[in-house]
């Protein structure tokens, strides 16, 4: 009778431990959705306040701008919006996602040491071998920060002239004077001039009077 009593209270022991560790995972998973829920919903009404953020268009005096450049600036923002709760929400996501595996191996009795290892090497490797993406991410990134060029600017590469058409995180999309479409890669834009921000004057060509003389 003791034996039987000796196993009830061992394996009481083992399902209270197991009732634990599960109860900890559920802890931990809710735990994360509820900051990445939070997180994404922070991000989305800061970027909607980016979006319909107000600019000197919208001011008494600049009533009189023309409809369509209103409606240019207001692309821009949406653009940069975009771009900038598009990787707020990916380094959120990933973030909570790598911590939330974490806990949870944890809570299973998973040593991770040698993992956070093993990820450290992986993550060497991958960085090595994706240099080039890492670098036009990064340039895609304070570009629309630092409003180099948006939706409308005609810019001078040394690649293209033309007149932006879209502005992602890895790649700017350009339009040619002659109708082509030029995909630019940020990260190898080392040099850009943007004729539509400052005061911009186009050379003048010599007449033919003063050519003659």
């Amino acid at each position: 009778m003791a034996f039987k009593t000796g196993s009830s209270e061992q394996a009481a022991i083992v399902m209270t431990g197991a009732s634990v560790d599960f109860l900890e995972v559920a802890i931990v998973i809710a735990v994360g959705v509820l900051i990445w829920a939070l997180a994404t919903f922070l991000i989305r009404k800061v970027t909607k306040r980016i979006a319909q953020g107000i600019t000197f268009l919208k001011k008494e005096r600049f009533r009189w701008v023309a409809p369509a450049l209103q409606a240019l600036e207001s692309q821009r923002r949406e653009q940069r919006a975009k771009t900038i709760g598009s990787l707020l929400t990916s380094v959120t996501t990933v973030v909570i996602s790598v911590i939330v595996v974490f806990y949870v191996l944890k809570a299973f009795g998973v040593d991770i040491a040698p993992l956070l290892a093993s990820v450290g090497v992986v993550g060497i490797a991958i960085g090595f071998g994706s240099q080039q993406l890492i670098r036009d991410y990064l340039a895609g990134i304070f570009i629309s920060l630092e409003d180099q060029y948006g939706i409308g600017d005609r810019i001078v590469t040394s690649e293209v002239e033309g007149v932006v058409k879209a502005v992602g995180l890895r790649i700017t999309k350009v339009e040619g004077d002659d109708g082509t479409i030029w995909y630019l890669r940020n990260g190898e834009i080392m040099r850009v001039g943007n004729r539509s921000q400052g005061n911009y004057v186009p050379a003048e060509t010599p007449s033919g009077t003063e050519e003659g003389q």
